[in-house]
Parts: C-alpha cells; structure tokens; sequence
C-alpha cells in the first residue's frame, strides 16, 4: 500500500477546510471510492458527519448521526479502535448497515479513530469497490493517516468550533439550528453572529431576533467563563415559540475571590437581562440553561 503524507494546514485553518483536505486524503487511497469523516459532538452522543458524496456548491453537507447506531464507524469511535472488514465479513455484526450498501459497488469498509493523548475526536470510514486484505501492513497504514489526521484536526479545532448544522426540519414542522461554542470568550461574538444569521434564515421579526440574540450572549458568555469545556446551543423555532438552549460543556471553574466592596463587575448580571427580555425561562439540569420568546407573526 502506498504511502503518502497528508497535506498540511495553514495556521488558520478551521474545521471546514480540514475536512476538505482529509477526504482527499482518503480519496487517494487506492481502491477507495467514497469517504466520510465524523466528529464527536454533544458529549459523544452524536456526531456530525459528512462524505465525499455530500459536498455541493453551497458546502460540505454536514448532518448529525447518531453515535449509537449500529455501524462499523461508531463502533471504531466508541472502542478507539479500528473495524474492517468485507460487506460479508461485516454482515453478521452489522446487516442492516450491510444492507444498505446493495447496489453501491462497495466491496470493503474500513473504519478508523481520530485519537488524541487527551480524546478520541472522531474518525473516518473508507469504502473500497475491490476486496482488501487489511492485513498488518494496511491496518498500519490507516492508523498512521488516522493519526496524522487527528494531529490537524486538534490544530483545526483550537481555532475555531465545530462547523454548525445550520437549518434542520424535525417531522413536527420544528425548525432546529445547532452550534457548538469553543471555551473562550471570544467566541460569544461567534454565538451571537450565529443565532443571528439563523433566526434571518427563519424570518424571525427584528425585535425578537434582537432579543434573543442579547439573551444568547448573555448566557453563552456565563457559560465560556465559568466552564473549562465551552458550550452548546440549540434553538428551535415551534408554533410561534422560540427556544434557545444553552448546554455547558466542562467543568465548573471556581470563581476567584471578589472583593465585596467592588462596585463594578463584569459580569453576574445575565440571567436578570435574560428574565427581563424572555417570555420565559429557566434551568433544565445543572449545566443547561433555557429561555423561550413568543414570535410575532
């Protein structure tokens, strides 16, 4: 199998860019005639997913998946090791996943981790139209690309978050947008630019996009202060209610002790602007926030 070295990143490169050079990587690959890359999302209960034969003109065709189906990547993800094999070989573990692949010409798979010392951020899935021998040779081979791959992605993901879904339709009629927010305070500007850019997309009225956009930051900025891990937003926009969640993603820093006779803090005033602009709001669990603003028509 030949060997090749993946393409470098610039120091900016983000997330979106990364993905377009690893599935060219993967491309290469002889045989390989379709490839995907997943990233771990939401604490690992899903991943955003997207292939090679999902890029259009308007971008990369990301979708969340569900990390605990039962196919051949999240098993390669959720154990941090590798899963190969020929459809028939795959059929006894995975046959509904076998079976959707009738008709495509694929004849082999293979699925392996992006692993970090700290994490596994997620990983690839190759689909050969000719069988394979994945003996030693090639398993080493796929490792050495997965690990290559996971370096960047690491160096992608410090400078900026995970791409968003921007604009998924649920079989209620419920309109949902879904960003993840990076543990530093500059990336409430990117939180509100996206909340922004979705409720435009959904013709929001101006007033409620205002303030929900206000109420967002708020939050957010709680969140990206007080947490090691960042956060996660949804918002969904249901028979004239718009609801916005904000879920924390790390750990609890403790808070430095303030003096009591400061008389000007930066912050601890959020969830006031947030019960005074929402129609309501309140607190899920201990790491999720929420408020809900009643659209005009």
């Amino acid at each position: 199998m030949d060997s090749h070295p993946a393409a470098s990143l610039s120091p900016s490169t983000g997330v979106d860019e990364w993905v377009e050079i690893a599935l060219a990587e993967l491309l290469r690959l002889p045989d390989v005639r379709r490839a995907g890359v997943a990233l771990t999302e939401g604490g690992g209960r899903r991943l955003l997913f997207t292939a090679s034969d999902r890029l259009r003109d308007s971008g990369l065709g990301w979708c969340h998946v569900d990390a605990f189906a039962a196919v051949p990547l999240n098993d390669a993800i959720r154990a941090a090791d590798a899963v190969a094999g020929s459809l028939d070989e795959l059929d006894p573990r995975y046959d509904t996943y076998v079976a959707a692949q009738d008709g495509t010409g694929f004849a082999a798979v293979a699925t392996v981790p992006f692993t970090t010392d700290e994490a596994v951020l997620g990983g690839f899935v190759v689909y050969y139209d000719r069988p394979q021998p994945f003996d030693v040779h090639q398993h080493a081979e796929l490792r050495r690309i997965a690990a290559e791959l996971a370096r960047q992605l690491g160096e992608a993901l410090r400078q900026a978050p995970l791409p968003s879904v921007p604009r998924l339709v649920r079989s209620d009629g419920a309109l949902v947008a879904e960003h993840r927010i990076a543990a530093d305070p500059a990336a409430v500007a990117e939180a509100r630019r996206f909340l922004r850019r979705t409720l435009d997309d959904w013709d929001v009225d101006e007033e409620t996009a205002a303030h929900a956009v206000l109420c967002l930051s708020e939050l957010v900025t709680n969140a990206v202060i007080h947490t090691t891990g960042g956060c996660h937003v949804q918002v969904v926009l249901h028979d004239g209610v718009l609801t916005s969640r904000v879920h924390d993603n790390g750990a609890v820093v403790t808070p430095a002790v303030v003096a009591s006779h400061d008389a000007v803090r930066g912050h601890g005033h959020g969830l006031r602007v947030v019960e005074a602009l929402s129609s309501r709001w309140g607190r899920s669990t201990d790491t999720e926030v929420w408020f809900a603003l009643e659209v005009s028509g």
